[in-house]
């Protein structure tokens, strides 16, 4: 099947899983307190919906336009801004006349329940199938660095020992950590055999972010041999069956000298030196915006792909600490990028449904599929409790208010705030998903 379809077929089932759930976090806290709900719908039914039924007091339903879910709490200010029964004397049975304490926790029952949620499958995945990890000695040829990285002492072919003091248990984790977390030293085997321990400065993870040198490392160098080419480097008239010698006079053995050479080089041509039939040739070929871009070299491994990985495997108990110390990075970490979001350049990677659709596999693949979805559904969580008018945040936001104060936000300052949210967050989608049309039209 195509892989279109198979990622769009991923990303329905799971935001139709995690949609619900959320508003189920909202909709049990509302009748343990004895609120009315009057709708309970996955997807927004603007005009008309696909599907209802009610039950009781609640209408459930599937609307037409995919962009969330919602449950219609009565005597709560909300996207349906429903002024006429707003306007009415409030009911026992209306979330406006419970206490603040009740009304806090029907708001964040849904955040709470994409945590829940996000831990839970993490902890189920590691009981089932454990987790993978790469030793140094996996890394046969080491790690290829940016030249970024050398400039703090790193070195092509480096392993690494540790990072902060600590014994780093998983060799592939090392990149996501430079961007991620908080790395000062790192202890490095050379290829001579030497160790060194290696200072980096607080900012690596944005020095490297602004220079385009993602993570700071070309991953694990394999030997490579030129195996195919197209856009620029077609266009120049480089063959596939060319021998490639080296990269603005890099030498390329692996394929991270490549990446090192095409990053190194500070103008928009790249010079590309081949053999073909044992005479040298000599090409400059334009690399794009983005350096590498526009290159177009593709390239077979000598002898193998990726690092071996293997597998330890948990009881439930640790499972269950291994879980959550998973989540909490994943959440840690998902905070900590948004340093790089408001950035010009960040700012311009932001990406809708078709950046999550990304993170699904070509294939559908059950593990990938639930570790894709327990992140999304922290994403969720993450996003939701912002403190903005609209999202679950922005209501938790005024009811802190008042139970601090003692004093109640007017409901027309309520409405007013629900509209500017509203407004903002539709603009955040369109601007989203904007960037992904354009990436998709530009293939950038």
């Amino acid at each position: 099947m195509d892989p279109f379809f198979v990622k769009g077929a991923q990303l329905f089932l799971s935001l139709s899983i995690l949609i619900v759930l959320h508003e189920f976090g909202h909709f049990i806290p509302a009748r343990l307190f004895k609120i009315r709900v009057e709708k309970f719908f996955l997807f927004f039914d603007v005009k008309f919906a696909l599907f209802k039924k009610q039950i009781g007091e609640t209408v459930y339903g599937i609307g037409w336009l995919p962009l969330g879910g919602y449950v219609k709490i009565s005597g709560m200010i909300d996207e349906s801004m429903d002024k006429e029964a707003m306007a009415q004397e409030p009911k026992e049975w209306e979330f406006r006349s419970k206490p603040a304490w009740q009304r806090l926790i029907v708001m964040i029952g849904g955040v709470t329940v994409n945590i829940i949620l996000g831990f839970f499958i993490y902890i189920m995945i590691i009981a089932t199938y454990g987790d993978e990890y790469s030793t140094p000695d996996d890394l046969k040829y080491g790690f290829g660095f940016t030249p970024t990285m050398e400039q703090y002492g790193f070195e092509q072919g480096d392993k690494i020992l540790a990072v902060n003091g600590e014994e780093l248990e998983d060799q592939l984790e090392f990149p996501q950590m430079l961007m991620m977390r908080d790395v000062s030293t790192v202890t490095v085997l050379h290829e001579n055999g030497s160790q060194e321990e290696l200072s980096l400065p607080d900012d690596i993870g944005m020095q490297l972010f602004k220079s385009g040198e993602m993570f700071g490392v070309n991953f694990p160098r394999t030997p490579v041999y030129l195996d195919s080419v197209f856009g620029g480097a077609k266009e120049a008239g480089v063959l596939g069956t060319d021998e490639l010698i080296s990269i603005n006079d890099y030498p390329i053995k692996y394929k991270s000298d490549a990446s090192y050479a095409l990053q190194s080089r500070k103008d928009s041509v790249a010079t590309i030196s081949v053999s073909r039939d044992g005479v040298a040739r000599t090409f400059d070929i334009p690399m794009g915006e983005q350096k590498m871009v526009g290159v177009g070299f593709g390239f077979a491994d000598k002898e193998y792909l990726m690092p071996e990985r293997h597998k330890r495997e948990y009881g439930i108990g640790e499972s269950i600490g291994k879980g959550i110390g998973y989540g909490v990075d994943k959440l840690s970490d998902y905070v900590t990028q948004f340093k790089y979001v408001f950035t010009a350049k960040g700012a311009s990677q932001v990406g809708g449904f078709g950046a999550i659709a990304g993170l699904f596999p070509d294939s559908w693949n059950w593990l990938s599929f639930w570790e894709t979805t327990a992140f999304i559904s922290i994403i969720l969580a993450f996003m939701n409790i912002l403190p903005i008018p609209a999202l679950d945040g922005g209501h938790v936001m005024f009811l802190l208010y008042e139970i601090v104060t003692g004093r109640k936000p007017s409901d027309k300052f309520l409405e007013y705030a629900q509209m500017i949210g509203f407004f903002l967050l539709i603009a955040l989608v369109l601007y989203a998903n904007g960037n992904d049309v354009y990436r998709w039209i530009t293939g950038s």
